[in-house]
């Protein structure tokens, strides 16, 4: 499977996951933390997702990339507050770790191929 199409399925799948439980929050922090925590998400699906039709995807992977550390620190936050239980935090973490995964070998694809392209004869 190719990259984009690993992290769009992945980060879709981590949305599809994630909004079910954050509407289970408390009122104390379904309006705060899981709104910030659905935001995040669906901010990191939509960016890889651009990021599939777009021709220069560096900058949208790096955004999606540092939207996605903001979740990982929002969803430990919804753990430590008791949103989430231990073992939905778990999933959720390596959920988001595996998305992350995706899009750091995607960038770094990227970056390789961009100083290729520069370097390489044809390009002279």
């Amino acid at each position: 499977m190719r990259d984009d199409l690993r992290a769009v399925t992945k980060a879709y799948d981590f949305a599809l996951w994630l909004l079910p439980h954050t509407a289970k929050f408390s009122r104390d922090h379904r309006f705060t933390l899981g709104n910030r925590i659905e935001e995040g998400a669906l901010e990191t699906l939509e960016l890889v997702v651009e990021a599939s039709y777009t021709r220069d995807k560096r900058v949208l992977l790096q955004q999606a990339n540092r939207r996605l550390q903001r979740v990982r620190y929002l969803i430990r936050l919804a753990k430590d507050v008791r949103q989430l239980s231990l073992k939905q935090y778990e999933f959720a973490a390596r959920a988001v770790d595996g998305i992350g995964v995706e899009i750091g070998g995607w960038l770094k694809q990227q970056t390789r191929g961009k100083g290729r392209d520069e370097a390489s004869p044809e390009s002279v």
